[in-house]
């Protein structure tokens, strides 16, 4: 126990600097993303103030957070609460005297009587964020670098409403060597050419050169390796023309960024010139995320003449038996089938067959389905789920 107490306070020191280096560069990384939102003309005055807090005060980044809350606490009107009195608890005397400096410097005086009353009614007369003359916030939409990953949510889509933009990578126009040796190399092209239909949808490729068809692509294309080149396809007034040209006489409900990191940003540079959608995604995160993220996508594509159920499908557990529930029906894996293959069971919510759904096509829907590969279970549920649900029920079992 003596040695145990020992090597304790031996290691204190060490666990005391690695915490103070964790805190150091926790604070360091902070400061940097709200150094780069505002210099970005994306942060807003809560932003602003927490950098004057640094820099005016001496701060580290707990206090200029309470320092912003206090001068925005001020402006806006609000009654002075420093942190303890939000909480209710005993909070760091430090965080207190942080949020009143920010009051003050916001024009607050607790000692005043009439104080509330008077910020107020400046804070009434004082102009929205959106009607002042800042500039140069040009912008009036989210960039695709901030747009959401595909889910199953939205309604299936015809391919040819369907936008595509694919990085280089993405369309398997590179090499690794001529990537500059990317072990993460996605190629989501042979994933796209399996899906029947897949060519109604418009393809557009960004690389060095700027924007190309998949025609053009094909015959060689440049990889992008620096922000430079970024900057000089942002720059370049050929750009807009000819992403123009490539969208020109169509119109589209989807879009799809399946880009990663230069070539992300060549998109962001020109977001402007890309049409509204009630749609818009991209692709993110490891290469097998970005995977299941376009097949989510694709999975959302419908063939001309054809409908599909939509909505969030809901998983069952597996220990229990998979399951699913898109609506009104609930696929159902059933085990093994005699010989051999799985058996996938569609029901309706009183727990009969799914009989007499009929598809627009006039195929008739059959509630028991047969696959050989158990690892095609959760696409197979899927898409029976989805067809049932843009079937018709035509007539009722006997």
């Amino acid at each position: 126990m003596a040695r145990t107490r020992a090597r304790v306070q031996a290691m204190r020191p060490v666990m005391e600097a690695i915490q103070a280096e964790q805190e150091r560069k926790r604070q360091a990384r902070n400061f940097a993303f709200t150094e780069d939102r505002i210099a970005r003309s994306e942060g807003d005055e809560r932003e602003a103030a927490i950098l004057r807090g640094r820099d005016n005060h001496r701060f580290d980044w707990d206090a200029s957070v309470q320092f912003a809350n206090g001068t925005y606490a001020a402006r806006a009107g609000w009654v002075c609460r420093p942190p303890e009195a939000r909480s209710g608890v005993p909070t760091d005397i430090r965080l207190n005297a942080a949020y009143m400096t920010g009051f003050r410097d916001g024009g607050g005086d607790a000692d005043d009587l009439f104080d509330v009353a008077r910020r107020a009614r400046n804070a009434a007369d004082r102009p929205t964020p959106s009607s002042r003359s800042t500039a140069p916030r040009a912008r009036a939409r989210p960039l695709p670098s901030n747009w959401p990953q595909p889910s199953d949510t939205p309604r299936p889509t015809n391919w040819s409403r369907r936008l595509l933009i694919l990085g280089a990578p993405e369309a398997g126009m590179l090499s690794p060597a001529t990537a500059d040796g990317s072990k993460a190399l996605v190629t989501l092209m042979p994933l796209l050419q399996e899906r029947p239909g897949a060519e109604q949808a418009a393809l557009v490729v960004v690389c060095a050169a700027g924007f190309l068809s998949v025609t053009e692509a094909i015959a060689g294309v440049v990889a992008l390796r620096t922000a430079d080149g970024v900057q000089r396809l942002a720059a370049d007034p050929v750009q807009p023309a000819k992403l123009k040209a490539l969208l020109e006489g169509r119109d589209f409900d989807e879009i799809l960024v399946a880009a990663q990191g230069l070539y992300l940003d060549a998109v962001d540079a020109h977001a402007k010139l890309l049409p509204l959608c009630r749609v818009m995604e991209r692709t993110r995160n490891s290469v097998i995320q970005q995977k299941a993220h376009f097949r989510i996508w694709l999975d959302r594509g419908v063939r001309s003449g054809e409908t599909l159920g939509a909505g969030h499908i809901r998983w069952g557990k597996v220990a229990k038996g998979l399951t699913a529930r898109l609506g009104e029906f609930t696929a159902r894996y059933v085990g093994k089938a005699p010989g051999r293959g799985h058996r996938i069971v569609v029901q309706l919510q009183n727990g009969e067959a799914a009989e007499g759904f009929v598809t627009v096509r006039g195929d008739r829907l059959q509630p028991e389905i047969l696959i050989t590969n158990q690892k095609h279970l959760r696409a197979s549920m899927a898409a029976s789920l989805r067809a049932f649900g843009g079937a018709t029920r035509f007539s009722r079992p006997s």
